[in-house]
């Protein structure tokens, strides 16, 4: 199975922008062992802004773009230090490619894109994708991982992306505001009823929300891609994810 795995920065780290060591460590460790068990796997890792701010001692995020692309360019590579350490222990080798929009609208870029997605597979490397925040600008940038998960799941043809969030998956209401919400564990059509739950944004220190996890869903379910939504506390949920076992998360099938 070829499976894009991306994580949120709510995932990776803690509230103070600091690198969550433990989960951090148990992620790449289950993604190593799917790997050893013959799965292609693709990580698309939000984070570099999160622990750019952490790195650099601000007190929030920030909302000038300069200050955004320093703290990219700062948590980016503290971001792939650890995971070459981490997965270098596992004896697996990580590869960073860096988008922007105009390399999935481009023909040339894009193809180049599927050409070294293909080959760097083929020689058994564990690629790690983000946007590159550092030069994106409103014409050229994707806006969010889960979007860009989306478009990377469907230019290689994956069998399946899963979203490790903050959240269990879809709910039919809030559940911090709605005792009674419900886990919507199989999704087959996204209606707008379904458009409706979607919420704001997550964290404090993440770009995403409900919203666009529903619109990377719209994009890979029409491309006959299943997508999951799922907590990231707990990495070692990716095995029951992978064996399509239910339970305790949200699966969007694909129409076809």
């Amino acid at each position: 199975m070829r499976v894009v795995i991306k994580v949120g920065t709510s995932t990776l780290a803690h509230a103070t922008g600091k690198l969550n060591i433990r989960r951090t460590e148990a992620l790449c460790r289950v993604l190593s062992d799917l790997k050893n068990a013959g799965h292609e796997v693709i990580l698309v890792s939000s984070g570099a802004i999160g622990l750019g701010v952490g790195t650099l001692a601000l007190k929030h995020k920030p909302s000038d773009i300069p200050t955004k692309h320093a703290a990219a360019a700062v948590g980016q590579c503290e971001l792939m230090y650890t995971y070459d350490r981490l997965f270098t222990e596992f004896n697996h080798t990580v590869a960073q490619i860096l988008l922007t929009g105009s390399d999935f609208s481009a023909p040339d870029r894009h193809e180049n894109f599927n050409n070294t997605m293909g080959k760097s597979l083929e020689l058994g490397v564990l690629p790690i994708i983000n946007e590159n925040d550092t030069i994106a600008t409103e014409e050229i940038k994707v806006g969010d991982n889960d979007t860009l998960s989306a478009l990377v799941a469907v230019s290689i043809q994956a069998d399946l992306l899963v979203i490790l969030s903050d959240v269990d998956g879809l709910y039919s209401a809030d559940p911090r505001k709605d005792e009674n919400a419900r886990l919507l564990e199989e999704v087959y059509a996204i209606t707008d009823e379904t458009l409706r739950l979607a919420g704001g944004a997550g964290s404090k220190l993440g770009t995403g929300g409900m919203s666009t996890k529903l619109h990377a869903a719209q994009i890979c379910m029409a491309a006959d891609c299943d997508m999951v939504i799922a907590n990231g506390e707990n990495p070692e949920k990716l095995y029951d994810i992978v064996a399509d076992k239910k339970g305790g998360y949200t699966r969007f099938y694909a129409k076809g």
